[in-house]
């Protein structure tokens, strides 16, 4: 049922309000000065109201994006206490943008107008952000907005859907040719730090990433079989690593004595309860090898691109660095490319060898 009812307003001129009760819905009311859009109100509202639409609309005007980001904060990244830090800071930085606005004006133009900057702008060291890092951004915005979507209550879609995300690139390859792993691990042989040429033997040797190294524990290796497990992984899930050759053998004899006061395999000269912090050793090692555009995290890189070159599958080079899909190695395909050519002349000499 709708009703206009019409007072007078105190400069004289007409005002009607509208009013609309359905049976099951809260009361809705608009004033406005004309009465046909009073009743061009009453057709569109009762129409949103019967389609489901209209709590929508009202929600997303009475909630601002920070209000948004705030409760995203709240109380879904304590659920993913592995993107929280980065996320919250992620969230902040949308939330200094648009955060005034009404979640009904954030438009895709307005998010991506926020892209295009956010793009332009500089990280803490001074470089450029690159495309990976606003894609970043924006998937933080976007997994908030399917929250006020799917669970609040607060949108009726989200306009992340109608953003175009930058072109990552295909990812980096860079790996150790046979001359400057030598000269990398005489350097970390010669360091002062005597946890580094191991730390650097078995990030090689395995492919592990730096947390993952550094998060190693004791019980968690076992040195008779030549393996370790890995507990806490970047895509949550327990993998085994198999050790073998010159990193087993470091490690058996670096296990031959340990500290009492920690069970981490590096830890820390002060405080035993932390791991070493090996930043300074490694960039001196690298400095001293004389080693151009090279981070630790290449390490990872080094031990699939040698995987791939020595006749591995891309299976095996996933099973290896702990990857869920193939995606993350299709970078080092063409590294095997001589072992797929193989593949493929020996199948066709087995279909087509007696024709």
């Amino acid at each position: 049922m709708a009703t206009i009812k019409e007072r007078t307003a105190k400069d004289g001129t007409p005002r009607y309000t509208a009013e609309i009760r359905l049976k099951g819905y809260p009361a809705q009311t608009a004033t406005f000065k004309h009465k046909t859009k009073a009743k061009k109100w009453i057709q569109d509202t009762e129409s949103a109201i019967r389609e489901g639409r209209h709590f929508k609309t009202t929600e997303a005007k009475k909630h601002t994006l920070a209000d948004l980001a705030d409760r995203y904060i709240k109380d879904v990244l304590p659920k993913k206490p592995k993107q929280a830090v980065r996320q919250k800071q992620q969230m902040e930085w949308w939330k200094e943008q648009i955060g005034v606005y009404l979640l009904s004006d954030v438009t895709p133009a307005l998010i991506g107008q926020c892209r295009d900057e956010l793009a332009a702008g500089t990280t803490c060291r001074g470089t450029q952000r690159s495309p990976a890092t606003v894609v970043r951004y924006m998937a933080a915005l976007s997994s908030a907005f399917t929250e006020a979507v799917k669970e609040w209550g607060w949108l009726e879609d989200s306009p992340m859907r109608k953003v175009t995300k930058p072109t990552e690139s295909d990812g980096r390859v860079r790996f150790l040719d046979d001359d400057e792993r030598a000269r990398l691990l005489a350097a970390c042989q010669a360091s002062s730090n005597k946890q580094l040429y191991l730390c650097v033997i078995l990030a090689l040797s395995t492919g592990m990433r730096q947390a993952e190294l550094m998060g190693l524990k004791w019980p968690d290796v076992n040195l008779k079989d030549g393996f370790l497990i890995l507990h806490k992984t970047k895509n949550g899930t327990r993998r085994r690593v198999p050790l073998a050759g010159h990193g087993l053998e470091l490690l058996r004899e670096y296990g031959k004595v340990r500290r009492l006061d920690t069970s981490l395999l590096f830890p820390s000269n002060i405080d035993p309860l932390k791991p070493v912090d090996l930043r300074t050793p490694w960039e001196t090692a690298i400095r001293r090898a004389e080693i151009e555009d090279f981070k630790w995290h290449d390490l990872r890189h080094c031990t699939a691109s040698y995987l791939a070159m020595n006749g591995a599958s891309l299976a095996e080079i996933a099973e290896v660095l702990g990857h869920k899909t193939l995606a993350m190695v299709k970078r080092y395909a063409h590294l095997s490319d001589g072992h797929v050519s193989n593949v493929v002349a020996s199948m066709n000499a087995k279909i087509f060898g007696g024709v």
